[in-house]
């Protein structure tokens, strides 16, 4: 009985960890999404074959500031091999293996975030 309550307390810990887990960017499994963001699903622009990628998503964040969204990739992005290259206005740009990404702030209210990622040519 001892072991049976043992392991129910285990299962519930993982569960709750899985649960609180990062979420991705759907169509972009290497990209985060910060909690409040939420993706236009049908606005998302997504191409690619084995040579080059185009993804482009897009999200309102009724509840968030874009400070806080730059802050958060700023510190979310280099962890995940992403390397600043610095802001055009009040865009982000990063860099990453032949790929740019971008983060740009395509209206303030209603906040609206568009996110890029794009074979460099």
């Amino acid at each position: 009985m001892k072991n049976l309550r043992l392991m129910t307390i285990l299962l519930f810990l993982v569960y709750s960890f899985s649960t609180q887990a990062e979420q991705f960017i759907e169509g972009m499994d290497d990209v985060p999404m910060l909690e409040g963001m939420h993706q236009i699903t049908q606005d998302d622009v997504l191409f690619g074959n084995e040579e080059t990628r185009l993804l482009e998503a897009y999200f309102n964040a009724p509840k968030l500031k874009f400070s806080a969204i730059a802050d958060f990739y700023n510190e979310s992005l280099p962890q995940l091999g992403w390397i600043y290259q610095g802001n055009r206005g009040n865009d982000l740009l990063f860099y990453r293996e032949g790929e740019t990404l971008e983060v740009v702030r395509e209206s303030v209210s209603p906040l609206i975030v568009r996110i890029t990622v794009k074979t460099k040519p």
